[in-house]
């Protein structure tokens, strides 16, 4: 993207982040099909809060696109089989004017002339009002200087109309070949006439060693000498005379006065291609735009998702938001992705919800969505509206650095302080499961602690929590998944009861409802889990225990 390349390059979320949000899964899999793209796609920067307006513009570049991709599927196979044969140039194009550029780099050079071409000739002809974003400048000019013959077709030779005195060495050449082709021939024809043998075409004799008595006729002929031999045959050829000498004499001559032409139309070729060489890189970054977003507008047709409205507030609101790889792995399995909405803003929100509720996933589709607008990609719901972020960074509870010997809570804690340190306005931060390491009295206090140091922050920030009471205060929402609440337990357990012990999880997971409401402050968190592990088997007598023991501390 090269309005947002031109502005300086800030690191909006690290490798960690874009990995446990799946946003670099998601990008690998939008394949930009030439090198121009791909190598748009590895410098590729994510827009940041004050340039909303390039990024509204950006995506009304892609929306163009977008149209064309979903109304000329024909034009499409034929932009992309372009796409796909396009080179790159630039290595070609920094040798100029400085060398003379090669037949090879001459021929790569015509067919990108042609390729590029025909890129504009469809998007022109297939859309409305071209963003100049995708406008190629016109390069015809020098395509007719490449092509004096004017066939279009994708081949080079330096041809005779490059240079009238070429033409005439060429044909010079030309009659001496057949001349010596006739004097070959009359030889062939008298050896044969005289010895009764015959030759090939090439006025080659081929003797097979067996025959002794041709072998030794062949080897007494002064007009043959002997060329290459097998194990099973030799072969002769014809002893050039004087006539034969000075044929090949002149077209020897005749060959370093065509090389030297040749070498000087290529050398004026490559003048012609320094005068275009600027726009000729221009149009290789415009045809790098075209492929990239064309991988992210395609990716956004097969994906079902939308553009963002980007929001002058630091907001996220997201309406029926999915998460690309947790939805593609229940399709795989059959299943059927539950879509999540959220409203958030500047503050805190903790979410509750037992374990298998999907908060981790909520979270996580949280911070795709929020990155994939930032990165100029349509969106993964039925509507979002995004407040452009300086920093985003997500802490997750698998973090363990075994390597340094730090255990899962150090570990958390020294990602924790990366995210104090580096934090500024706009930012959201995203923390799974935070002080879940350590005891519960300290993990509770710690939590209360870090709730009520974000909420005073210009940040939005998500926290998943188990702590009942954790988060409260100004600026903290709480949500919680509605989990099981609203599942028919006997059905549930019924189908449970007869299914096979793999299949026990995939059929909870089917009941659940992993939408999230708005709960009071002081309202606990949801007790399915105790629900779960009944219907997994767990004894009765240790389920009603651990109600004894809730019971206790509630009342505490």
């Amino acid at each position: 993207m090269s309005s947002a390349t031109k502005n300086k390059v800030r690191l909006l979320a690290n490798t960690k982040t874009r990995t446990d949000t799946g946003l670099e899964a998601v990008m690998s899999d939008m394949q930009p099909h030439s090198a121009y793209g791909s190598k748009l796609k590895k410098s590729f920067r994510p827009f940041v809060a004050g340039q909303e307006d390039l990024l509204n513009a950006a995506y009304d570049d892609m929306d163009v696109l977008r149209v064309f991709v979903e109304t000329r599927p024909a034009k499409l196979g034929e932009l992309m089989n372009n796409l796909c044969e396009i080179k790159e140039m630039g290595g070609t194009l920094s040798r100029v004017p400085e060398n003379i550029l090669s037949i090879v780099e001459l021929f790569d050079l015509k067919s990108f002339l042609l390729r590029s071409a025909k890129i504009a000739e469809i998007l022109e002809a297939s859309t409305e009002n071209l963003p100049e974003r995708y406008s190629l400048a016109d390069t015809s000019a020098l395509l007719d200087i490449l092509d004096p013959s004017g066939e279009k077709l994708d081949t080079f030779y330096i041809y005779d109309a490059f240079s009238a005195e070429l033409a005439e060495h060429r044909k010079a050449k030309r009659e001496l070949e057949r001349e010596l082709r006739r004097a070959r021939k009359e030889i062939r024809s008298a050896l044969e006439k005289e010895y009764g043998f015959r030759m090939t075409q090439k006025c080659e004799l081929l003797v097979p060693k067996a025959d002794k008595k041709l072998m030794e006729q062949a080897m007494g002929i002064a007009e043959l000498r002997k060329q290459d031999e097998d194990y099973m045959s030799v072969v002769f050829e014809i002893v050039p005379d004087e006539r034969i000498y000075e044929i090949e004499a002149a077209t020897e001559e005749l060959n370093a006065k065509i090389e030297a032409e040749e070498l000087k139309v290529c050398e004026e070729l490559s003048a012609h291609v320094a005068d275009y060489k600027e726009v000729l890189a221009a149009n290789g970054e415009i045809i790098g735009n075209i492929d990239w977003d064309l991988a992210k507008v395609q990716y956004a047709c097969a994906h079902d998702c939308v553009r963002p409205e980007i929001a002058g507030d630091h907001v996220i609101e997201i309406e029926d938001g999915r998460h690309l790889l947790v939805e593609a792995i229940l399709k795989g399995k059959g299943g059927k992705y539950c879509p999540v909405s959220v409203s958030l803003s500047d503050g805190v929100t903790a979410i509750t919800g037992a374990n298998m509720g999907g908060k981790t996933v909520s979270i996580k589709m949280i911070g795709q969505i929020a990155l994939l607008a930032q990165y100029a990609m349509y969106v993964p719901a039925r509507r979002a509206k995004i407040g452009l972020s300086n920093f985003v960074q997500m802490l997750s509870g698998d973090s363990q650095n075994i390597q340094r010997g730090l255990s899962s809570f150090g570990s958390e804690m020294e990602e924790l302080r990366e995210i104090l340190d580096n934090a500024k306005d706009r930012s959201l931060i995203i923390i799974d499961e935070i002080a879940s390491g350590t005891n519960p009295a300290e993990g509770l206090a710690l939590t209360k602690s870090f709730i009520d140091y974000f909420s005073k922050k210009p940040y939005i920030t998500i926290i998943t929590t188990h702590f009942d009471h954790a988060a409260v205060g100004d600026n903290v929402q709480n949500l919680q998944v509605r989990g099981l609440s609203g599942a028919d337990f006997g059905k549930l357990s019924r189908e449970i009861k007869h299914a096979k012990r793999k299949e026990r999880i995939e059929i909870i997971g089917k009941y659940m409802d992993y939408n999230l409401q708005p709960v009071d402050s002081a309202a606990q968190a949801p007790k399915d889990a105790l629900k779960i592990a009944k219907m997994l088997g767990v004894y009765e007598e240790i389920i009603e225990t651990a109600k004894h023991y809730l019971s206790a501390d509630d009342e505490r």
